[in-house]
């Protein structure tokens, strides 16, 4: 196998197990209303990345997804505990807080380090060319792991989105749903960036949405979409030369308008078809003159 060959290989492979996942917990965020709930682990993660750097620990090492994973853990945390109850504001507006603060916390520590803006910038964009077979297996493996844990405990998470009552023990299964998003955003995001790792778990997701309200159609719709986007951005970003992050977003984002654009033709054409009255269409014996 050649090298280009194999690079494509383990790009793709990659892609394939994390979209199986990611279209999974997005099509949950989606229908509960917590949009921005993975981006702000996404920058957390990028956060504790950043900040390792600072420290002197290398870009993509085990200390430095160590630290990633406990400013996860604290963001986990603080989604979890931080349920307004005061109906006037809404969850989101306090995920939109916390991603901010996410965000500038990276900023300030990155302003203090030499070259910060490049780390700044490699944790927004990622490097897909770091991606190893080592990682695929691990991936593999994890992703694995979590996948048996979301059915072994389905019920309590379908109910996590299916009512927003509190009941007991919601605030531990509200923590295990968003320790799964923590896992894999510590994954995904050295590789991904976070603008990527986000348009993985949301875009495949809502294109599923779209054309489907069941589950297994929505994941199929969702993984189809967001695999052959992916293949094609990674084809694209080869052949033009271009950063293969933000390509596959922009060509996720072009899959989706797409998809938009489908689901409101579609919708229009049912719409035309029942306002057509069984009434108004002749039947053989009802029309002309006795």
């Amino acid at each position: 196998m050649s090298e280009v060959t194999n690079f494509f290989v383990m790009q793709i492979s990659l892609i394939a197990v994390v979209l199986v996942l990611h279209t999974y917990i997005g099509l949950h965020i989606i229908r509960r209303g917590i949009i921005f709930s993975d981006l702000v682990l996404d920058q957390l993660a990028a956060f504790g990345v950043i900040l390792g750097i600072g420290l002197g620990v290398k870009y993509g090492t085990p200390l430095s997804y160590l630290l990633a994973l406990g400013a996860t853990l604290i963001g986990c945390t603080l989604l979890t505990v931080l349920r307004p109850k005061n109906k006037q504001i809404p969850q989101e507006a306090v995920i939109g807080i916390l991603y901010g603060m996410a965000l500038v916390a990276s900023l300030l520590v990155a302003d203090k380090m030499h070259e910060g803006g490049v780390s700044f910038s490699a944790t927004l964009v990622g490097s897909m060319l770091w991606v190893s077979w080592p990682l695929v297996w691990v991936t593999i493996g994890v992703y694995a792991g979590l996948g048996i844990l979301h059915f072994i405990c389905r019920r309590p998470i379908m109910r996590l989105t299916e009512d927003s009552t509190e009941w007991p023990h919601r605030a531990v299964w509200d923590f295990l749903f968003f320790l799964t998003q923590g896992i894999i955003a510590i994954l995904i995001v050295p590789v991904s960036g976070v603008l990527l790792a986000y348009g993985f778990l949301m875009i495949p997701a809502a294109i599923g949405i779209m054309f489907s309200r069941q589950w297994l159609p929505a994941l199929i719709i969702g993984w189809g979409a967001g695999f052959t986007a992916c293949v094609l951005g990674v084809i694209v970003s080869y052949k033009m030369d271009c950063p293969y992050g933000p390509t596959l977003m922009l060509v996720m984002g072009f899959f989706f308008i797409m998809a938009l654009v489908a689901s409101i033709w579609l919708t229009r054409r049912k719409i035309a078809a029942h306002r057509i009255s069984p009434d108004a269409i002749m039947q053989p014996g009802q029309g002309g003159v006795e």
